[in-house]
């Protein structure tokens, strides 16, 4: 069916390629800067600042509505985000390059800003009166407008397919709205002119707040203090709130105005249960929600703390790859971490979380490199309990340990944290049971032989017994002799020809399946002979060097369907996909087991998390 006219946009079919539209603004800004025009003469070269500073606000609210650690409380539907709003909302800024387009060819057509000055305080005013009478008028007619049915069904229906708007949902919607939002802009900025209030600071101030204001509304973080609204009952009719912009998103046949409910009022079209929906978010706020399952998660490197969830919307609803994009921003990620790190490391003090469906990830501000470093290890551990000790006090039920917060190096697999804790009622679970299990689901079954790394860990120490007990012949690389003696005692007597000790990793080189629990360089890769499966559980994971061979994932398994909640990408995994560990702990909750999943493995329980991890709708990735 085709689409309804003026609903796509001019530019759609050029995705990414319409950034090419600000060419003719980047070449007249900057041929205006060689014949030195100045800045306040250069209107192509203040077109773009200014839709640089517009992008901007929207990208601090954005990320603002997601910083959990300062706004989860203040949430009015948490559960709503999907990868399928993200995607819908991608292109969330054409109506900032189709404004700099008609501001461009306001000034090339009409002559707009040619005389304009830089301050206007009479036209400060204007602007004001302009927006607040006519301009909101006109947006509260036409938006109803988009509310019957024709409109509804061919233009405005895609704007209320996101049910928790975000920021970036103010952004999502045909050409034509835009084109009607345009108009009403347009009223405020043409209109100023005519009446001689133009200047170019109250062109920034209009369009800068107009942005400020939209994506405040869609925010979905009732910000507003109930009693400030009590306090101006006036406020009420001229501000509008997040929550009374919510409401029109779940009835839509009510809350109609852009900023201003007062139209709404007159109109008698304003929500009866606008004021008491704000006062229950504000009352919920009183009390923070605590979650059943928490996961303690870590950055890996300053590239990959780009990828939570908070920063980059579009990108981290992919799998994280690095990508050239990142560079200009790679600065202030250093700069942050290693603020970070020196918090913690000299003031001992901070962690934070985010949200994900039904549970909480907490993190802690430590990058995989410092894990490596032995004084760090202290004030690492001295972070991971005061989260434990925190979880503990509000009641969570299950703490879950992430890749290297359970470093055995670092705390023997949480273990210290229960030895030292021992009547916490939270249970501390590092999930590496069910990340053992999926590893072994990997193998195939014709496979008689595999070459293990890092096999004196706790999750190859497992792989190894498991292995060797169903008949399979595990070379085990490790120089230790001690160590790999305890293991092999731990194996049934008439099984334990399966372990074979090798200190080398030319022992793998007629092996075609390796697991790999160490991180494996170019030289060592090269003694796998072609067609070798590496499968690995070692963080990062390692540089695929090898044309010739296959690399596996990190162990993960894939949540339920009916999973909710869910716009971001866990590290390199798929979407709706989450790490053996990760999972391993959800599980542990959903079964309710009461024990600590601490230390080292229970071989024996392998088979029983992974058949719960399946009755409960995981299944591998």
């Amino acid at each position: 069916m085709a689409p309804a006219p003026l609903a796509a946009w001019p530019w759609e079919r050029m995705g990414n390629y319409k950034y090419l539209l600000y060419a003719p603004l980047v070449l007249e800004a900057t041929w205006g800067r060689r014949q030195d025009d100045g800045l306040t003469h250069n209107i192509c070269l203040q077109i773009l600042l200014l839709t640089a500073a517009r992008l901007g606000i929207y990208q601090a609210w954005q990320m603002l509505s997601r910083m959990l650690p300062l706004i989860a409380h203040l949430q009015i539907r948490p559960q709503g985000l999907s990868y399928r709003q993200v995607d819908r909302e991608y292109h969330c800024d054409n109506p900032h390059l189709l404004q700099a387009l008609l501001l461009y060819a306001g000034h090339k057509w009409l002559g707009l800003f040619e005389q304009a000055s830089l301050w206007n305080a009479r036209g400060l005013l204007i602007t004001l009166l302009l927006h607040m009478g006519p301009a909101e008028l006109l947006y509260y007619c036409l938006h109803r407008a988009l509310h019957t049915k024709f409109f509804f069904t061919n233009y405005h229906k895609l704007h209320h397919e996101s049910l928790t708007p975000e920021p970036s949902t103010a952004g999502s919607s045909t050409f034509l709205e835009q084109l009607g939002v345009a108009m009403v802009m347009g009223l405020v900025v043409v209109g100023s002119t005519l009446l001689g209030g133009s200047s170019l600071v109250n062109l920034y101030l209009y369009l800068l707040f107009f942005d400020f204001l939209r994506a405040y509304g869609h925010s979905s973080i009732e910000i507003m203090p109930l009693s400030v609204i009590r306090s101006v009952p006036l406020l009420r009719y001229i501000l509008y709130t997040p929550s009374y912009h919510t409401l029109h998103h779940e009835s839509q046949d009510s809350n109609f105005c852009l900023f201003m409910p007062l139209y709404d009022y007159l109109g008698n079209t304003l929500n009866p249960e606008t004021e008491a929906f704000h006062a229950q978010i504000r009352h919920d706020s009183i009390s923070e929600r605590v979650p059943d399952f928490v996961f303690l998660l870590h950055a890996v490197d300053f590239t990959s703390a780009l990828h939570v969830h908070f920063v980059f919307r579009a990108y981290t609803s992919h799998p994280y790859k690095a990508n050239i994009f990142l560079l200009p921003w790679l600065p202030v990620a250093i700069l942050v971490g290693s603020a970070m790190w020196l918090w913690g490391t000299v003031f001992k003090g901070w962690n934070y979380y985010l949200r994900y469906y039904h549970h909480q990830i907490w993190v802690v501000p430590r990058f995989g490199f410092m894990y490596f470093l032995p004084f760090a290890h202290r004030n690492i551990n001295f972070l991971i309990e005061k989260a434990i000790l925190k979880a503990d006090r509000i009641g969570v039920k299950v703490f879950s340990l992430a890749a290297l917060n359970k470093n055995e190096a670092l705390n023997g697999g949480g273990k210290l944290f229960v030895m030292k804790h021992p009547n916490l009622r939270v249970r501390v679970c590092h999930g590496n049971t069910l990340t053992a299990a999926v590893i072994i689901r990997e193998i195939p079954e014709h496979v008689t032989e595999v070459f293990l790394t890092g096999s004196t860990s706790k999750l190859g120490r497992a792989i190894a017994l498991y292995l060797c007990r169903k008949g399979i012949r595990v070379l085990m690389l490790t120089t230790s002799r001690k160590r790999f003696e305890v293991i092999a005692a731990e194996a049934p007597s008439d099984v334990r020809g399966n372990l074979v000790q090798v200190t080398k990793h030319q022992a793998g080189k007629n092996c075609t399946t390796w697991i790999l629990g160490k991180w494996l360089h170019y030289s060592e890769q090269m003694l796998a002979p072609p067609g070798t499966h590496f499968h690995q559980f070692v963080v990062p994971p390692v540089i695929q060097f090898r044309k010739d061979c296959s690399y596996g994932k990190l162990a993960a398994m894939r949540l339920p369907d009916d999973v909710r909640g869910l716009a971001c990408c866990e590290y390199t995994l798929d979407r709706n996909v989450v790490h053996a560990c990760h999972a391993g702990g959800v599980v542990h909750l959903l079964e309710g087991w009461t024990h600590h999943e601490v230390g080292a493995l229970d071989v024996d329980r392998i088979d029983l998390v992974w058949k719960a991890a399946l009755k409960h709708g995981l299944s591998p990735a």
